[in-house]
């Protein structure tokens, strides 16, 4: 809808709303009764990603309950390697598993069977930008080639990504090649997104926190700023957040040479070094997500101190990580009235 005001897009953008626009990572999920009921129906995990019906319902549910001002598609970073024919599934109790990566099977992999896998999920985008309200911003987003690796080559997540640390050292050619690869493919799959009607995209790098200095550079900056670069040269207007997790002090390289529109911070985030990053753009974040479960005064004081520190500049509240499946609904109720009296008197 042409002229549209969507608060999220705006911060995006550079501006600062007051107060700022709230959403939350996993906000469709375990934590609801509602995303509960459909996911039994559903059946297995990834029948509830590539159902438009079943996504489009949970993708709706938290709008519907708490009015977040952006909607992010449900799906998950594991079905690109799922369309990459790695046998990914998902293990009751266990999380994902798939087929380990060989430096074989890296050479041989090839994008042609993509976009044709996926094809479901744009249908899932095309339709919640229909049926959202029109204010409502439509995050897409990926998993960064480095957190996606982790998974492909260990074939399930580990404490430390070990195994992925470990292949990159012994076969830096055979890792390279998967990291270039899972660029490129994970461009064109948020370009089809964005073509699809989101409004924006997230890029996640959960595992970025294992990384040594010169590994983050190679692993974690290289193909996000690849990934960015190719999306921005055919969508010249894309609005892009990159969320590496665990990123300390790396986050302001990260910011520079990314070249994102949004940095997200983890709950570890010091809040004077966040106003620092501030100063050079948008940031999303941070509250602690056991903050969410403990409820009480320790919410309270987790939303004021950021509002406190990062409310006067371009803020996307959010959590540091994913919600919970502890997570008391009712306390998302608090956290949402909370950031919206900010500055309100």
């Amino acid at each position: 809808m042409t002229g549209t005001f969507r608060k999220i897009v705006a911060v995006l953008d550079g501006q600062t709303i007051t107060p700022p626009p709230i959403w939350l990572m996993r906000q469709a999920g375990r934590y609801l009764p509602e995303y509960r009921e459909t996911r039994a129906k559903a059946g297995g995990f990834l029948d509830l990603c590539y159902t438009p019906d079943f996504a489009v319902e949970v993708t709706h549910q938290p709008i519907r309950r708490y009015g977040f001002d952006a909607a992010i598609l449900f799906s998950d970073i594991l079905v690109i390697p799922d369309a990459l024919d790695r046998n990914v599934r998902f293990v009751q109790g266990e999380g994902p598993r798939m087929d380990p990566i060989d430096v074989t099977a890296i050479e041989a992999l090839k994008p042609d069977t993509v976009s044709a896998h996926l094809r479901p999920v744009m249908e899932t985008v095309s339709r919640l930008r229909r049926e959202l309200p029109a204010e409502t911003t439509l995050l897409g987003f990926c998993g960064a080639p480095w957190t996606v690796a982790t998974y492909m080559i260990a074939g399930r997540g580990t404490p430390d990504q070990a195994p992925a640390r470990l292949f990159a050292y012994r076969e830096p050619k055979a890792f390279e090649t998967l990291l270039s690869f899972l660029a490129e493919v994970s461009a064109e799959y948020l370009i089809e997104q964005i073509d699809a009607g989101a409004d924006a995209v997230q890029i996640f790098d959960s595992w970025a926190g294992v990384l040594g200095e010169k590994e983050f550079e190679e692993y974690a900056i290289k193909p996000v700023a690849r990934i960015i670069e190719i999306v921005r040269a055919r969508r010249p207007g894309a609005k892009i957040i990159a969320f590496a997790k665990g990123a300390g002090m790396n986050l302001k390289t990260y910011r520079q040479k990314t070249k994102a529109d949004a940095i997200g911070l983890d709950w570890s985030v010091p809040l004077d070094f966040a106003a620092d990053l501030q100063k050079d753009g948008p940031v999303q974040g941070n509250l602690d997500p056991m903050r969410v479960v403990a409820g009480g005064q320790a919410l309270t004081d987790g939303i004021d101190a950021i509002l406190e520190k990062l409310g006067n500049g371009p803020l996307i509240f959010n959590l540091g990580h994913g919600i919970t499946p502890e997570a008391n609904p009712d306390h998302v109720t608090e956290l949402v009235e909370r950031v919206r009296s900010f500055g309100r008197g």
